[in-house]
């Protein structure tokens, strides 16, 4: 059985892959904050206390198109609806946790964490220190972010219109990567196909609700062939 020290160091080591697709992502993060009005000190306090790539992206930009704070808070709570699907998924291995560890989870939980957390905590051994492996991934993509933010503030000023060279499409690389290797079965098949398609077609929503129509119509179709398939396969 894994001590908490070689949970956390296996979990570090296992987000990686993931962290290095983030890097260009957080650096192009840090290149474009002080040009649409946030301070040196206020760029790297939002990626520490917010920590939510996407949502930062979007919040620069409605900072520079000089919106008013109640709607950009609004707009990121829209953006990270998706935890909660993800908070529903962690909560029956989480449920015991002491408040502590639930806030530690609660706040690291991004997109990479998740994916790689969650599936150590489906494998069957019964170790009790599964928190650690998630808090080891979670703290590497964390330092990883930060870090990635104030080489975009120092260096990324010195490279001319980084933002237009597509390095953000790292990030999209390293979702992908993410799902495949959960495109096992018909249901996670059906569920990825229909989010994918309805990300496409929704994309022009406004305050990016088409990634949160995307993700419930991707949920209702697996839990629809979760469900039916069975049944549909015993009655044939």
């Amino acid at each position: 059985m894994r001590s908490p020290r070689q949970e956390a160091i296996a979990g570090a080591r296992d987000i990686i892959p993931l962290v290095v697709g983030a890097i260009p992502f957080g650096i192009i993060f840090g290149t474009l904050a002080q040009g649409s009005g946030l301070s040196f000190g206020a760029t790297l306090g939002m990626s520490a206390f917010v920590f939510a790539g996407s949502s930062q992206f979007i919040a620069l930009g409605l900072l520079a198109a000089g919106s008013t704070l109640p709607l950009i808070v609004l707009t990121t709570v829209v953006v990270n609806l998706r935890h909660m699907l993800y908070a529903a998924s962690l909560l029956p291995y989480v449920q015991g946790a002491s408040q502590r560890w639930k806030v530690l989870i609660g706040f690291f939980l991004t997109d990479e964490a998740f994916a790689v957390a969650i599936r150590r905590y489906g494998q069957p051994d019964l170790s009790p220190h599964k928190h650690w492996y998630y808090l080891g991934a979670a703290v590497t993509m964390y330092g990883n972010w930060i870090l990635c933010t104030w080489l975009g503030l120092t260096v990324g000023q010195l490279i001319p219109n980084a933002a237009a060279w597509g390095l953000d499409f790292a990030m999209v690389a390293t979702f992908i990567g993410m799902i495949v290797p959960y495109a096992t079965t018909r249901p996670m098949v059906g569920a990825i196909a229909v989010a994918g398609i309805v990300a496409v077609l929704a994309n022009g929503l406004p305050h990016k609700l088409g990634l949160m129509v995307a993700a419930i119509a991707g949920v209702t179709t697996g839990f629809y062939l979760e469900t039916r398939l069975p049944r549909a396969q015993g009655n044939g």
